[in-house]
């Protein structure tokens, strides 16, 4: 009867260990769509949770329309390394090198961290953003988006997320069907945690160089993203800018107040 127990129990364990080790993809994607509130999801997801593959795609949430998928499909890796998970992902379009992401489950919390870079970790078309929905679906951005980090870690305890360290989006030769005008500038997006980790980051954009001069500062918190500033054309650039500072925020005399979240 014992050594009967014992084969039942060996064969629930040997059975448990196969569904983890060969639980599908599409078991990842449907943890990522949720976790993003349906933002970002991985579309005909094909391998396992530990080896796969899928196309990339960019959404306003469960109830939009638009969504926008990055040519080329995203291929990871997931490793067991100690207390920790390692992923590797590669985008042959997209992401420079392989890109390594250090995961730590634990009761309650889980906390993901990039490790820091020399150099830029992917580079996308900003054309990419118009998945989200408003304002991108209606500015329809041109020019591209690099990512850089000096190391970055997003923790989330008890349902609260936390960010520590610094993330840099270099907006280049950005242009818009909004205007004739094109490139309007080129952009600097940083997002700073601090040392120590907040659950409220600071955002911080600047303009690189165009007739399309852009500042503004904001929060990126659990609560969404809050940003406000201001927009205004170079001397010359008024008349080419015009309508496209009428639509993206509130006139002011030559300047338009820019405000989201």
């Amino acid at each position: 009867m014992r050594q009967r127990g014992w084969a039942v129990a060996g064969l629930a364990a040997g059975t448990l260990a196969g569904v983890v080790a060969f639980a599908p993809a599409a078991w990842l994607a449907q943890a990522v769509a949720a976790a993003s509130d349906q933002r970002l999801l991985l579309a005909d997801a094909q391998g396992t949770v530990w080896a796969g593959s899928a196309r990339p795609v960019l959404s306003g949430g469960a109830d939009s329309r638009d969504a926008t998928t990055l040519p080329g499909r995203l291929h990871w890796r997931l490793a067991l390394h100690g207390g920790s998970v390692e992923l590797q992902a590669r985008q042959p379009c997209c992401l420079v090198d392989t890109l390594r992401l250090q995961l730590r489950p634990g009761i309650g919390r889980l906390a993901v961290t990039l490790p820091a870079t020399t150099g830029a970790i992917g580079r996308w078309p900003a054309a990419f953003l118009a998945g989200l929905g408003t304002p991108w679906n209606t500015l329809q951005l041109s020019g591209s988006a690099e990512l850089s980090s000096p190391g970055l870690t997003l923790e989330n305890v008890q349902g609260r997320w936390r960010l520590a360290g610094r993330a840099e989006l270099e907006l280049h030769e950005i242009g818009s069907r909004l205007s004739r005008l094109a490139p309007l500038g080129s952009y600097r997006l940083v997002l700073d945690g601090g040392d120590g980790g907040t659950d409220a980051a600071q955002l911080r954009l600047s303009t690189v160089e165009g007739p399309l001069q852009l500042q503004a500062e904001g929060l990126w918190a659990a609560s969404g993203l809050r940003l406000r500033g201001e927009a205004r054309a170079d001397p010359g650039s008024e008349a080419a800018l015009d309508n496209l500072l009428n639509i993206i925020g509130r006139r002011s005399g030559a300047l338009s107040v820019l405000s989201i979240g």
